[in-house]
């Protein structure tokens, strides 16, 4: 398997695509942490742990009330506002970005890359053009003449 190198340059990034892909993305994460969240608490009243964390804080002259409805709404409202901040920052990046690589000139990334095919070895001879004055050297009148050159294989 041949491996050659390949130079690319990241210059612009569409901020359009940044800011849909950022929205599904953001999306599925915020309902991920919404119902990791709703399944712990689930959890923890299952096993009575807000009922005695609430005990202890009585101890301490404290007041606690393992409101679950409450705390709900607080993660539902935690996960918008991040998921709204999130995306905009995102989509903020990619126009400072494309702002920046105007300048600088972008990214530049050299990747490895794998090929199966082969390419076949040349089996013409490269003849560049050779300039010279053909007719003693009086006048410079332009012409060339071809020498030919060793043949070139790619060989790998």
């Amino acid at each position: 398997m041949a491996v050659r190198r390949v130079r690319r340059v990241i210059r612009k990034i569409d901020p359009w695509t940044v800011l849909k892909v950022s929205l599904l993305l953001n999306a599925i994460g915020a309902l991920v942490f919404v119902l990791g969240v709703w399944v712990m608490w689930s959890l923890a009243v299952q096993r009575g742990i807000p009922d005695k964390f609430a005990e202890i804080v009585a101890n301490f002259s404290l007041v606690f009330t393992p409101n679950g409805e409450l705390y709900f709404r607080t993660v539902v409202f935690f996960a918008i506002v991040l998921f709204v901040t999130l995306t905009g920052l995102m989509t903020l990046g990619a126009v400072m970005y494309n702002l920046i690589s105007d300048v600088v000139g972008g990214v530049e990334l050299i990747v490895l890359e794998e090929t199966y095919l082969v390419p076949a070895a040349r089996t013409v001879p490269v003849r560049p053009a050779v300039h010279g004055q053909t007719n003693g050297g009086n006048g410079g009148n332009g012409d060339t003449k071809t020498e030919p050159v060793a043949a070139v294989t790619d060989e790998v």
